[in-house]
């Protein structure tokens, strides 16, 4: 049930710039599916703000720390008041999971439907 995603001709990539990635023999690819679309890869000001926040902190949002608070308020100042809370996760998985969780939770309902 777990498969290789390229299983007949697998890509070995070893870099990223901007939307592209290359394998190994240098060939140039597009990125149309990992989470790359908004700055791509490598991008500098990224690179940099990661750089510094883990020669400070490198942890997940479990634990307090002032940045997560000045982050959602900078967000949620951006959107209507109805949408006034955050919740930081740490992948799709698990802001579905918690989507679930606050759907069943809200509705009282179990039931799902979702596609292939």
């Amino acid at each position: 049930s777990c498969k290789v995603f390229f299983a007949k001709d697998p890509l070995k990539i070893v870099r990223a710039q901007g939307q592209y990635m290359f394998d190994e023999k240098g060939e140039k690819y597009l990125d149309c599916i990992n989470n790359v679309a908004h700055v791509g890869h490598s991008h500098p000001s990224v690179t940099q703000a990661a750089t510094k926040q883990m020669e400070l902190l490198n942890t997940n949002s479990r634990f307090l720390h002032d940045n997560l608070v000045q982050y959602a308020q900078r967000l949620t100042a951006t959107l209507p008041e109805k949408l006034s809370v955050c919740y930081f996760v740490n992948s799709g998985s698990e802001a579905n999971d918690l989507a679930l969780r606050l759907a069943r939770q809200y509705r009282g309902h179990q039931d799902v439907i979702t596609l292939e």
